[in-house]
């Protein structure tokens, strides 16, 4: 059995069972159109099922995944910019209260940082796209210099979760809502083998077992 025979089969599942069991709820989100409280911005990487590591279902949450769960700074030009539009009707139009930033654990973006690439037809945008991870490199070899590799790599998973942040806050209508006690910016940290989140506590400029904030 192919995988698309394998996703069909599944959908026949969802629709038979899953759907059935929850259809006035999907009714109820047609006819009340979507108000998620969180925009999540994750990583595209297979293993991350942002509604499985949550616990939410349809219409919880506003996602947008990348290679890196990377968030370029604002930059109002006349290309295309996807995750940017993302954030933008997320805060504007759908009136997000929270805005997670998730990193996670073996994270191919973070290894590639550390790899030196050749620019060719096949691969330009991904190499440009890993500039927004380039600070985030430059600290960590700067603060463990000599850390071994799966130390220093997770090291610049998190680290890099930080700098996201700040590019989040370079969007005019996420900085006010900042500022105004609207909107509140969460930095996460996934181990995809133990299964579990860390947050960045930003008072303690470290981060913490999900389970441990009040």
């Amino acid at each position: 059995m192919n995988k698309i025979t394998e996703f069909q089969k599944g959908h026949e599942e969802f629709r038979s069972v899953h759907f059935k069991q929850n259809e006035e709820r999907f009714k109820k989100l047609i006819a009340e159109g979507q108000s998620p409280q969180a925009l999540f911005i994750g990583c595209s990487d297979s293993r991350v099922v942002p509604t499985m590591i949550t616990g939410t279902g349809a219409g919880d949450l506003f996602i947008t995944r990348n290679i890196g769960n990377f968030v370029p700074p604002y930059k109002p030009d006349s290309d295309f910019h996807a995750t940017a539009s993302a954030i933008e009707y997320a805060v504007s139009e759908l009136g997000v209260s929270d805005i997670i930033v998730s990193g996670h654990s073996d994270c191919g973006a973070i290894k590639a940082l550390y790899k030196d690439h050749i620019v060719t037809e096949e691969n330009v945008h991904t190499v440009k796209w890993l500039e927004l991870g380039a600070e985030a490199k430059r600290v960590a070899l700067q603060i463990l210099p000599n850390a071994p590799k799966k130390e220093l790599l997770e090291y610049t998973e998190k680290l890099s979760v930080v700098f996201q942040l700040e590019n989040l806050l370079t969007y005019p209508a996420v900085k006010r809502g900042v500022e105004e006690g609207r909107i509140f910016l969460h930095g996460w940290h996934y181990s995809i083998a133990e299964g579990t989140i860390e947050y960045y506590d930003d008072e303690n400029a470290e981060f913490r077992p999900l389970g441990d904030k009040v």
